[in-house]
């Protein structure tokens, strides 16, 4: 499962030109699930997402969490990020899950991270054409992978 986390100022997600969802300070979180994911693999994840550090204190040292800021979260799934793009030019998505096991796990994220945040968090839909337009601050973006935690 692979977590691409955008520190933003704020965020907006429409699907068919209509207001969605939206945020303030917080994360912009692309997920990705890949065919070998388990309940695990979102475990791991939402915890390092909720404990994250990458908010600066008083000092501009990036040391907060989303928590400690009253952040806000805005989970999109995007099966793209495991775009396999290494023959020809039209990426092959074939590691990415298939929605029948996909949604489950994308739906236990949502749940964990609310709970961990102490309340619903936004999202898009799954499977919706989606356009989300943030204000990336810093910009800061991480990228978390549950099988190679070293990225």
């Amino acid at each position: 499962m692979i977590a691409v986390i955008q520190r933003a100022s704020s965020a907006q997600l429409h699907i068919k030109e209509k207001l969605h969802a939206s945020i303030g300070k917080g994360f912009v979180i692309l997920l990705g699930i890949h065919v070998d994911d388990t309940p695990a693999d979102v475990n791991y994840l939402a915890g390092k997402i909720h404990g994250l550090r990458i908010f600066s204190d008083a000092e501009g040292k990036m040391n907060l969490s989303l928590a400690q800021v009253d952040g806000q979260i805005l989970l999109v799934s995007q099966f793209t990020l495991y775009a396999d793009t290494r023959k020809g030019n039209r990426p092959s998505y074939i590691a990415a899950a298939r929605p029948e096991q996909a949604i489950p796990l994308y739906e236990q994220m949502i749940h964990q991270l609310s709970e961990m945040m102490g309340g619903p968090i936004q999202t898009g839909v799954f499977g919706a054409d989606m356009q989300v337009s943030l204000c990336n601050d810093g910009p800061v973006t991480i990228i978390i992978d549950s099988k190679n935690p070293a990225i």
